[in-house]
């Protein structure tokens, strides 16, 4: 199976993350966020649905990921297009959009400041 994490880290820990991966050690697939708030702002409720829709999925047109949330094809671009430049999403050869994980772990913690 194959897991994204996303998680709201330090940049210091993504660094410290890229040399053990630069010394061949896995690290797995990672998305950092430098806070909680952006990455609630980044993944919204509805695109969260997307996501789920497009788990394990393949490659669809935008089109076809409006039909299976039952939602607007403009509304739905928008939002796929948020998601590309987060990382979450690709863009095949084709131009279609995949979402290339079978499953998504959420890590953070909310710690008093």
């Amino acid at each position: 199976m194959k897991t994204v994490t996303l998680e709201v880290t330090s940049q210091q820990a993504v660094k410290r993350r890229f040399v053990h991966a630069f010394k061949g050690e896995k690290q797995g697939s990672h998305i950092s966020f430098a806070s909680p708030a952006l990455l609630f702002k980044i993944l919204t409720g509805k695109r969260w649905e997307l996501l789920n829709a497009m788990t394990g999925a393949g490659s669809m047109s935008i089109r076809e990921a409006a039909r299976r949330v039952d939602r607007d094809v403009k509304a739905v671009h928008g939002d796929i297009t948020a998601l590309l430049h987060a990382g979450l999403l690709e863009r095949t050869a084709d131009g279609k959009i995949v979402f290339p994980y079978d499953a998504v772990r959420v890590n953070f913690v909310l710690q008093a400041a």
